[in-house]
């Protein structure tokens, strides 16, 4: 049974109602945004009419305001927006949805100027926009609003889409536009014509063609020479294919420019394997399934290679593709690869050969590999671990000491599992080797032993 002191909704109900009040003024007292969500939370219970009342002051308020947001702040301004949008779309949408309509196209109204006084490296701001432009289509859905209208307002946010907030706006808002609204804002849009081949304008003529299934209509949004950028053939051919035009989606796919590319757009490479499938053209779809591979050791494409072989030469040729792995010019890339097949064993000899080539910068590869590798491939593991170490203290990363440390103590905890260091250094030899060359990074030894003396 819960303790009677923690703190949960029905302990704090035996408090009563006026110590809570009390409570609340007090906590609140110097917290602006506190006293901001008690306020809507009373206009909320007064009415829905009031809390809309409330949340059209808030956002005129927040329109109005020119002070920079910097990442220190962002989260209570982050906090603020969530707790309007959650008014509009709770008490008010409940009581008239097309007044909560109206009040998410002024909240959305707000991107532009929050983004030109905001650090928003993290995306909490956009993230706050984007459940905002869900919350609008499904209560336009809802209220069945008049698809023309629908698309006057959609017409005026490709045109202030500054920061990209409403790039996925009509793509949501398809099923409510229905088709005349997208008919409509088709028209108004192809008037003003594409200038630039990514411009708001081109995004959104191609969201409209999609929620219409018109590939022409997609395709025209291209000139000649963007056709050939292989990204591009690859999303046109993927829609081609969809409408069972395997030939003209190969030929587009087969005229981009792709001479002199080290590195083709993976999605190029999908949808050619795939148009050559659509074709019956199996073989050559499986030597490319394979050459692709070679270059680029994607786990996908030796999936469907093998996966259509015939029994038992699959694993013949898994043997082929795994001695590929082993001997790649890169060796991260090979253990990523081997890490997400996966093939824990070879993985693990991997690392025990080619540990020297890499210096622990790969956090994310290096974290995950140790994880997956501890149980049955200790020393393996311990030697990843190492290299983050390694890589943290020789380059003086303040702030990775706290991972090296336990990265640190999870070498040790390793250690009562590795019967043989081979050619490395133990455990207390690789310790007392930090301790020869990081000995005066305190910050680090006392994340790794807090009684550890400071000088």
């Amino acid at each position: 049974m819960a303790s009677k002191l923690t703190l949960n909704a029905q302990n704090l109900e035996s408090l009563g109602a006026r110590r809570l009040a009390e409570l609340l003024i007090e906590l609140s007292s110097g917290n602006a945004a506190a006293k901001r969500q008690l306020r809507l939370a009373l206009a909320a219970g007064s009415s829905p009419a009031e809390a809309a009342r409330e949340v059209r002051k808030r956002l005129a308020s927040i329109a109005r305001s020119t002070t920079y947001v910097d990442w220190r702040k962002r989260k209570a301004l982050v906090a603020d927006l969530d707790s309007q949008r959650c008014a509009i779309t709770g008490p008010i949408a409940e009581a008239s949805a097309a007044e909560a309509v109206e009040l998410l196209w002024r909240f959305l109204d707000l991107a532009d100027g929050i983004y030109e006084r905001c650090d928003d490296s993290s995306g909490a701001v956009g993230a706050v926009f984007e459940r905002a432009i869900d919350d609008l289509a499904r209560l336009a859905s809802d209220i069945q609003a008049d698809p023309i209208a629908l698309a006057e307002r959609c017409l005026e946010a490709v045109h202030d889409n500054g920061y990209g907030q409403y790039d996925n706006l009509i793509t949501l808002l398809a099923p409510a536009l229905g088709e005349s609204g997208l008919a409509y804002l088709q028209q108004q849009l192809a008037a003003i014509g594409p200038d630039v081949s990514y411009s708001s304008t081109s995004l959104a003529l191609q969201a409209i063609a999609d929620a219409r299934g018109d590939v022409e209509a997609y395709l025209a949004t291209f000139d000649a020479h963007a056709r050939q950028r292989p990204g591009i053939a690859a999303e046109i051919a993927r829609r081609l294919l969809a409408a069972g035009r395997p030939e003209q989606a190969l030929a587009l796919l087969e005229d981009a420019d792709t001479a002199g590319l080290r590195w083709v757009d993976e999605a190029w490479e999908v949808a050619r394997i795939e148009a050559l499938e659509a074709l019956g053209r199996t073989e050559e779809a499986q030597a490319s399934r394979w050459s692709h591979f070679e270059r680029s050791l994607s786990v996908h494409h030796l999936r469907g290679y093998l996966r259509r072989l015939p029994d038992f030469e699959d694993v013949e040729a898994e043997q082929r593709a795994l001695t590929l792995v082993a001997v790649h010019p890169s060796g991260l890339q090979a253990l990523a690869f081997l890490l997400q097949w996966p093939a824990l064993p070879e993985a693990a000899g991997l690392v025990l050969r080619r540990h020297s080539e890499w210096d622990g910068e790969s956090f994310e590869l290096f974290n995950a590999g140790a994880e997956r590798l501890a149980g049955r491939h200790p020393l393996a593991a311990s030697l990843l671990l190492r290299r983050m170490i390694d890589f943290a203290l020789d380059h003086a990363r303040v702030k990775r000491y706290r991972y090296a440390a336990q990265h640190l103590l999870s070498c040790a905890q390793l250690d009562a599992a590795i019967d043989d260091y081979g050619e490395h250094p133990t455990h207390r030899a690789y310790v007392a080797e930090l301790r020869e060359r990081h000995g005066r990074k305190w910050g680090f030894w006392q994340d790794v032993d807090p009684q550890e003396p400071s000088d």
